[in-house]
């Protein structure tokens, strides 16, 4: 009976891992819980306008947020570059300003996708790429180069610590350093020899 019951704790932790980044692991509930918080967010604003991702999309979109802050946060420990609370707080700040107001935000978050919840983290994944963007152009890299460099550092960074993704939201895609759609087709034009 406890050998049963550990056995099915073991299992359950697993499958609520929707990603996993070396140690890091990114539960389902971290990725749900954004999903929910935009959802909610979108009842409360006009998105007549907008294009906004759904479904599996979304599940996507939110996974490869985390996924992606998760790598660059961990670019940014090899590099010894940090990002402080008070940068964050003067970043979030200056997008205050730039959407208008305060009251402008929700909307601007609907917009972009990002939950309320997650803007902090989403700021410090951007100061993270501007910090290896600086440090990178620093070292000679030719300012239009910058951004391929930096994808190559996330691709492999990502690479080193190793990424598996719940098959729930897709696949890693590691050339890209993305998570991307299961193609349905694909076992079924594959032999099933191999």
């Amino acid at each position: 009976m406890i050998a049963t019951a550990a056995l099915l704790l073991t299992g359950c932790s697993q499958v609520g891992a929707a990603a996993t980044l070396g140690d890091v692991k990114i539960t389902q509930a971290t990725v749900q819980g954004s999903i929910d918080s935009i959802l909610a967010e979108r009842a409360k604003v006009d998105t007549t306008q907008m294009q906004l991702e759904t479904g599996e999309t979304l599940n996507r979109g939110q996974l490869r947020f985390h996924l992606l802050s998760a790598i660059l946060r961990a670019v940014g420990a090899e590099l010894k570059i940090q990002v402080t609370k008070a940068e964050i707080d003067t970043r979030r700040a200056s997008i205050v300003t730039q959407v208008g107001s305060e009251d402008a935000m929700p909307t601007a978050l609907v917009n972009a996708g990002i939950a309320p919840g997650d803007l902090d983290t989403y700021i410090e994944a951007i100061s993270f790429s501007d910090k290896v963007g600086q440090v990178l152009a620093a070292s000679g890299v030719a300012q239009d180069q910058v951004g391929a460099e930096i994808q190559k550092l996330i691709i492999a960074k990502a690479k080193e610590l190793g990424v598996t993704v719940n098959p729930r939201y897709g696949k890693w895609d590691a050339a890209l350093a993305d998570v991307v759609a299961i193609d349905p087709a694909s076992s079924a034009v594959t032999p099933s020899g191999s």
